[in-house]
């Protein structure tokens, strides 16, 4: 064995810099959300509680910090379905759902110009989106008609390309609490008669 030097197991981040990488998420989110792509960084950092260096240490480029923004709100969509799966009954856990949806698209908003140039770069960002959002719907979607609580013609898609077009034909200052209203609307309209 002599020369031969062993391999280096991956280390695991450190906490706090796993923290960081949160709060600048978070920061980058809110700050996006309202400010658009043009927000600067050093007002996510600001917000974030770090320093710029530290932003990017963890995102080199604004695109990679929006990519990483929008796939962190997707996980956390995903994540949520779980949760309302087994914590509220089949409609109140769809609703809930598109309900939370509905802010996500007001942080893609906020970066939308920058998503366009991701996704025209040939990213998989769409396609990531689409298949991790749609398989956490068309579970809720799958229970709520076992339960006989929504019609069993409508699908993931359906719902997911309703909820967008509610979104993004809305640009109003408070837009938001009109597609809510809308999303109750269609939700209602779901039910089974």
């Amino acid at each position: 064995m002599d020369g031969v030097v062993p391999a280096r197991s991956a280390r695991k981040p450190r906490a706090d810099s796993v923290r960081n990488r949160e709060r600048v998420l978070q920061a980058a989110k809110d700050v996006f959300a309202a400010g658009g792509p043009e927000a600067s960084l050093e007002a996510v950092a600001r917000q974030a509680g770090v320093g710029v260096g530290t932003l990017y240490r963890h995102f080199p480029t604004r695109q990679a910090l929006f990519e990483a923004v929008y796939r962190h709100e997707v996980e956390q969509l995903v994540e949520l379905a779980e949760q309302l799966r087994t914590d509220l009954p089949p409609l109140e856990a769809l609703r809930g759902w598109m309900r939370a949806n509905v802010a996500f698209v007001a942080t893609k908003k906020g970066m939308s110009t920058a998503l366009a140039i991701a996704v025209h770069a040939g990213s998989d960002l769409t396609a990531y989106s689409m298949d991790r959002l749609g398989g956490a719907l068309e579970t809720l979607v799958r229970r709520a008609v076992e339960a006989r609580a929504i019609r069993d013609d409508i699908g993931a898609e359906d719902i997911l390309r309703t909820i967008v077009g509610l979104c993004y034909t809305h640009d109003k200052p408070g837009w938001q609490s009109n597609v809510l209203r809308l999303v109750d609307v269609f939700v209602d309209g779901m039910r089974r008669s």
